[in-house]
């Protein structure tokens, strides 16, 4: 009995190696490589720097890019580096030689340094780009409030 197990388990072993081998055979034989896209992105700028900017300004920018390809270039996904920054892309595809822009908006009212990214992904083939935004952030001053009057007394009395 153990000896009809064993080579039964043996045949199912040995037929299973040469069928996998054969489709492995036919997979090589046939290229699954997809033709490369002629779209090809060029930005103006790589990084925008705001400078010091105080707390609550306007923290939008924009980023314009070019198709230099041959093929119409179509942005798939821009993500920020965090929900700080939030971008917005085009959806519709940039036919060859035309210009689009990235529009990046930053929550100013974050205190401190900025340097934030946003990746962009698209049929280009240069591939994945990042663009990035930098800067300062200073906190708004501090405003006291103006001091209320104090009701009058009256006038000084005069001493005698």
């Amino acid at each position: 009995m153990k000896k009809i197990i064993l080579t039964l388990g043996l045949v199912g072993a040995l037929s299973t190696i040469s069928f996998a081998q054969e489709v492995t055979k036919d997979a090589a034989a046939t290229p699954s490589v997809a033709p490369q896209s002629q779209a090809d992105i060029k930005f103006d700028k790589m990084v925008h720097d705001y400078g010091t900017i105080k707390q609550g300004d306007n923290g939008e920018c924009v980023f314009k890019f070019k198709n230099t390809g041959k093929e119409p270039l179509i942005i798939s996904m821009c993500q920020g580096s965090c929900g700080c920054t939030v971008p917005q892309c085009p959806k519709e595809p940039i036919l060859p030689g035309k210009t689009g822009e990235i529009k990046v908006k930053y929550d100013t009212q974050r205190v401190g340094p900025i340097s934030k990214s946003v990746t962009v992904q698209s049929n280009a083939k240069s591939g994945v780009q990042t663009i990035q935004i930098k800067g300062n952030i200073e906190p708004k001053p501090v405003e006291e409030p103006f001091p209320a009057n104090k009701p009058s007394q009256g006038a000084p009395l005069e001493k005698k």
